[in-house]
């Protein structure tokens, strides 16, 4: 698969390079005081030490307006998609080390359906974040080539990727819905179609 950078003018569909923070200190916290599996993700959805920070405030009051945020963190070893996300509004992610998003857009999705071939990869570099806006479909990163693992910095609107409402299913998107403010899709034999998920892609399970 051809992995662009984030320079790329096609990233643009997706999101945009987060610029005039000092991300340091997030990064610093990040590497130091969270674990990074050497054969599985873990995802944590707020972190009182990343959240406390002033850089993570800055994002709050800056970027997010005032929003309240949970500032949480994806770390690991992942090569593969298996399924893709999106919220209802923008997630920002900041690299400690080199990863590869696998993106596709929500407009793609038709009758509850997204053909793998739809997603493009990316290159973030450590030391670097972007804005995914809320029609991106995500998940989590992939290894860049060569490396052995990630550590991400995820920040989102509270509460996302909490429990679930009870809804009562009113129309197809209604199905996808897997937790608070995460609308899913995934391939079949994944961990999250048996746990309940939507099987809603379709295609190669791609393999950074």
């Amino acid at each position: 698969m051809n992995i662009k950078p984030i320079t790329d003018a096609t990233f643009g569909v997706y999101g945009k390079v987060l610029e005039g923070y000092d991300l340091a200190p997030l990064i610093d916290a990040l590497i130091s005081k969270t674990p990074k599996p050497a054969d599985s993700v873990i995802y944590t959805p707020g972190d009182e030490e990343l959240g406390g920070l002033a850089v993570s405030r800055e994002i709050q009051s800056n970027f997010y307006g005032g929003m309240p945020i949970q500032v949480g963190y994806c770390n690991g070893f992942n090569r593969k998609l298996n399924s893709l996300e999106y919220h209802r509004d923008s997630e920002v992610n900041v690299a400690a080390d080199d990863i590869v998003l696998l993106l596709a857009r929500q407009q793609d999705i038709c009758s509850g359906r997204l053909d793998t071939s739809k997603v493009e990869a990316f290159l973030l570099p450590a030391g670097s974040a972007v804005e995914l806006y809320a029609t991106t479909l995500h998940y989590a990163p992939c290894n860049a080539p060569g490396g052995d693992g990630f550590r991400v910095v995820v920040v989102l609107p509270m509460g996302t990727n909490t429990a679930k409402p009870a809804i009562a299913i009113k129309n197809d998107e209604d199905k996808m819905l897997f937790a608070c403010n995460k609308w899913l899709l995934t391939l079949p034999g994944t961990g999250e179609a048996k746990g309940g998920a939507h099987v809603g892609l379709t295609g190669e399970n791609i393999e950074v």
